[in-house]
């Protein structure tokens, strides 16, 4: 088998093809590009002939599945499969596995970051640090005692929570299905949006959940409530979203995840709000989650082969 990386997943190379040992010692034959190359017809250069294709999130669809026609297995170094035609890979037989876990403690801690963020006004006091304007400081809120709503408790969800505890808040959650976790108090998605100081999305994205939380839902939370996604992008309607912070419907908002990958287009409403943190999709990006999702994804190919 012809084994491809199309990226080295943000590790060195040698880092991905020492990983890679057990494979070839199999006979299989592993090629690792040294850099990330989104470009399409660079793409299915680099995928010419190959069997296995390992990625993270560059967007693989029909053209390039039509450009691999002895692809039969796609490992991908990501959570979410939104990025892939999964239906055009079901209708080729082909096989997908995702990578799922590898940055359930890189996103939760990413989500509580971005709350003390926003209450705390981080961002503003380090410009006023810098203008030399002691005079300036803006004070901030503090978590501690808050009501923390979480909305989708899978395993990130579940850790957010924890962590949630650990700051003594209060924990709400709303899932599609019921669960028990302790610490955390189950409740219907209106009574969360109502009662939660801080709301925080960890659903993953699908016809039901685009659009999720939209200008009624913002209606239903606090003034002084915020906003936290590091979820996936079309989970939040992005202009409402922007109308809400505009408005002074809620205090404030933090996003990791878009409508559409960075680089953002200036013309995106969220660029003009106020009081909204913005990160460039950076949840999953810790070493310490590349080492791992590398593991899980050779594993992948080696569970599959056998």
């Amino acid at each position: 088998m012809k084994i491809v990386f199309l990226e080295p997943l943000g590790l060195n190379p040698a880092v991905v093809e020492n990983a890679c040992a057990g494979l070839k010692s199999m006979g299989h034959e592993v090629v690792v590009f040294p850099n990330r190359n989104e470009d399409p017809a660079e793409l299915k250069r680099r995928a010419e002939g190959a069997d296995v294709i390992v990625e993270s999130n560059i967007p693989l669809r029909k053209d390039f599945l039509d450009a691999c026609p002895n692809l039969k297995m796609l490992s991908i170094a990501f959570t979410g499969l939104d990025h892939i035609d999964m239906e055009e890979c079901q209708r080729r037989g082909i096989v997908v596995k995702n990578a799922a876990g590898y940055s359930t403690e890189a996103v939760a801690e990413l989500a509580l970051a971005l709350m003390i963020d926003v209450y705390r006004k981080v961002r503003e006091n380090d410009i006023i640090t810098r203008e030399c304007n002691r005079k300036g400081i803006m004070p901030g809120r503090e978590i501690g005692g808050k009501t923390i709503g979480i909305i989708g408790m899978g395993n990130i969800g579940q850790r957010v929570a924890k962590l949630a505890n650990a700051f003594g808040c209060k924990v709400l959650a709303w899932n599609r299905t019921p669960k028990t976790v302790e610490g955390v108090t189950f409740v219907d998605k209106a009574t969360l949006l109502k009662e939660a100081d801080i709301v925080t999305l960890h659903i993953a994205l699908n016809a039901d959940t685009r659009d999720f939380i939209t200008e009624k839902d913002f209606a239903l939370m606090k003034p002084s409530a915020i906003l936290v996604n590091t979820a996936r992008g079309p989970v939040v309607n992005e202009l409402a979203l922007a109308n809400a912070l505009k408005n002074g419907v809620i205090a404030g908002a933090a996003t990791d995840v878009y409508g559409t990958e960075p680089p953002l287009k200036k013309e995106n409403p969220l660029f003009d709000a106020p009081n909204l943190v913005m990160l460039p999709h950076i949840g999953f990006a810790t070493e310490e989650a590349f080492e791992l999702r590398l593991g899980i994804v050779v594993g992948n190919i080696e569970k599959w082969l056998a």
